[in-house]
């Protein structure tokens, strides 16, 4: 864990986790699919990647794409997840 962009990467999939362990242990939303959780997971290992990638002297370019995934990444998992729903009573 040596640049911001593996932290961030890393705080972003241990998010997923706790979703996934708090939802495969309670209520589950209708449409909740193990998919969902790998492709946001993926994007956290690309985003990691082109930002390493960065890092190590790729460039401006990198770093914006890298940005660009984890911003891609947080909305996807907003918009589809929808962490911040509550459980009907």
């Amino acid at each position: 864990m040596e640049t911001v962009y593996d932290w961030v990467t890393v705080a972003i999939f241990a998010g997923l986790v706790v979703l996934f362990l708090q939802r495969s242990a309670g209520y589950r939303p209708p449409g909740d699919s193990m998919l969902h959780y790998l492709l946001a997971s993926g994007g956290c290992a690309v985003a990691n990647y082109f930002g390493n990638e960065a890092v190590a002297g790729g460039g401006l370019v990198y770093h914006l794409i890298a940005i660009a995934i984890i911003a891609a990444t947080l909305a996807f998992v907003h918009i589809v997840l929808r962490p911040l729903d509550k459980p009907p009573r």
